[in-house]
């Protein structure tokens, strides 16, 4: 496939990017304006005044042998209230553990060397996955989840935290969902007279029509494929020698080594050779660890 046609299909791409495109997600959600209106739909009660800080694809600095996360947005509210949000459209089958994990690290990146726990009273902690699949299989629009005692369900740990999953795939959305037009969204159905969706919709066209987005998305896209086709022959030059497998194990390995050397985050890394290679998130680390020895 030559580079000319690569081109015509990435442009082609990235003009068919929805909402439901981590990388369209993040960059919508560079807009203030947006983020605030989201948030106030999802947290009626919290009543938000403005958003103080918006950082999209913010990556968590950890001990150098702890896996590292990239979120999509990580935003902090007038009250010091902490969110992050995500856009999640394949199902691993492992979203409890990336929440659970998603928790632990804003707690690090609120707490440094010395600080006393109680500084974390003053940043309650919200996650938000916006996901194009039922995980949890009832076939509703959303689930809230916090820690609450199992004896008194109205007694809760006050740990500050709490998850909401949304679920584009829900057959209904009743009127107390704030952003079922958001989620409709995420298919590409626009809900009209939506105020949110037409802000949406109006920055998706704006951030399209930027040459500068379009050329780092291209940009980016081609150097991923670069990295994979470098890796796919180095591992068939060592295939003829070490036999089929093994070649494709070296072949695995360069990729990682390839992709490492974009200074991309793990977990960009370790989605790129899950969907290039059919792994699983265990093998892909295996193989990233192996290509950093």
């Amino acid at each position: 496939m030559n580079r000319e046609h690569e081109l015509t299909r990435l442009a082609q791409q990235w003009e068919e990017l929805t909402i439901a495109n981590d990388r369209m997600f993040s960059m919508v959600m560079e807009n203030n304006a947006i983020c605030r209106e989201l948030l106030r739909r999802i947290f009626p009660e919290l009543a938000i005044d403005w958003v103080q800080r918006v950082t999209v694809q913010k990556q968590v600095n950890t001990p150098l042998d702890a896996r590292t996360v990239r979120f999509d947005v990580y935003i902090r509210d007038d009250q010091q209230r902490t969110y992050i949000v995500e856009m999640q459209v394949a199902n691993r089958q492992n979203l409890p553990y990336r929440l659970r994990y998603y928790l632990e690290q804003v707690d690090h990146s609120i707490l440094g060397p010395g600080d006393n726990y109680e500084k974390l009273a003053g940043y309650p902690t919200y996650v938000i996955f916006f996901c194009d699949f039922d995980y949890y299989g009832q076939d509703r629009p959303e689930y809230r989840f916090e820690w609450r005692n199992t004896d008194q369900p109205d007694l809760t740990a006050g740990t500050g935290q709490q998850l909401v999953v949304f679920n584009a795939q829900a057959s209904t959305f009743h009127d107390k969902i704030g952003v079922a037009g958001f989620l409709k969204l995420m298919h590409n159905q626009i809900a009209a007279g939506d105020p949110l969706v037409e802000q949406v919709t109006r920055e998706m066209k704006r951030i399209k029509q930027d040459p500068e987005r379009r050329r780092d998305y291209m940009k980016y896209e081609l150097d991923l494929m670069d990295a994979r086709s470098d890796g796919m022959a180095i591992g068939l030059a060592e295939g003829k020698k070490q036999g089929l497998e093994q070649g494709k194990q070296e072949s695995i390995v360069a990729a990682a080594k390839m992709l490492l050397g974009l200074e991309l985050s793990r977990t960009v890394i370790v989605k790129q050779l899950m969907s290039a290679y059919d792994l699983s998130s265990a093998e892909a680390e295996r193989y990233l660890k192996r290509a950093q020895e």
